[in-house]
């Protein structure tokens, strides 16, 4: 459980049995992970990882894994509409307050691709929060973070880009509002078709490796 202590080094030894070097290695990789930190008197208690470490790394297995956006894009079309509907149920005034002042800076940015992509990232990443469900909000994270590049691509080389994503962030907030399930799915899955559009209008191939996709996009090819 976390706050639970796991012991000194010299206790874990002698508790299993094992040299140090062994249970030193052994702990320091935990403590890379986020599982267990040092408390007071250097003991090892246990603790929650923080899911954005864990999301890079699930991000990373996806790029050597060869995974293709083809893939990302199939996924998404369950997890983001997944989402919403929740978002659309569970959303309080708050929510609703916090989704009106993303897509305001929204608005603001609409001529900065790399700050628009980022609120295009926060906007669903609030959805994701709003929706009630950690594991959703878990589960569609590393995903997520392989899509920014993408999302600052088409706002920078598509003309209509960055305008038909604010548009869309408006009639998903309109819908959730509303608590309007249906509309905010039909919004949502309308966004994400037009991401992928995107995408091919700027020259890139949906069904490459995420690898060489982000290559050439932090290059500036494509």
């Amino acid at each position: 459980m976390p706050g639970q202590e796991v012991g000194t080094e010299a206790e874990l030894v002698e508790k299993l049995g094992v040299n140090r070097s062994t249970v030193r290695e052994g702990m320091s990789v935990l403590e890379q992970s986020g599982l267990v930190s040092r408390g007071a008197g250097r003991k090892l208690v246990v603790c929650l990882p923080q899911y954005k470490t864990l999301a890079t790394r699930i991000s990373r297995a996806m790029i050597l894994r060869e995974v293709t956006f083809e893939e990302l894009y199939q996924t998404a079309m369950i997890l983001e509409v997944g989402v919403v509907e929740a978002a659309a149920i569970q959303a309080d005034d708050k929510d609703i307050e916090d989704l009106d002042a993303n897509i305001s800076e929204a608005e603001r940015a609409i001529d900065d691709p790399v700050q628009l992509s980022c609120l295009d990232t926060a906007f669903h990443a609030l959805l994701a929060r709003i929706a009630r469900n950690r594991v959703m909000e878990l589960a569609r994270e590393p995903a997520a973070q392989l899509f920014f590049p993408t999302a600052e691509m088409i706002c920078r080389h598509v003309p209509e880009g960055a305008t038909r994503m604010v548009k869309a962030h408006k009639h998903i907030v309109h819908a959730i509002r509303k608590h309007d399930m249906e509309n905010a799915r039909i919004w949502v899955l309308r966004h994400l078709v037009d991401w992928k559009k995107g995408f091919e209008r700027a020259g890139l191939r949906i069904d490459e490796p995420i690898g060489s996709l982000l290559a050439k996009l932090t290059s500036g090819i494509g």
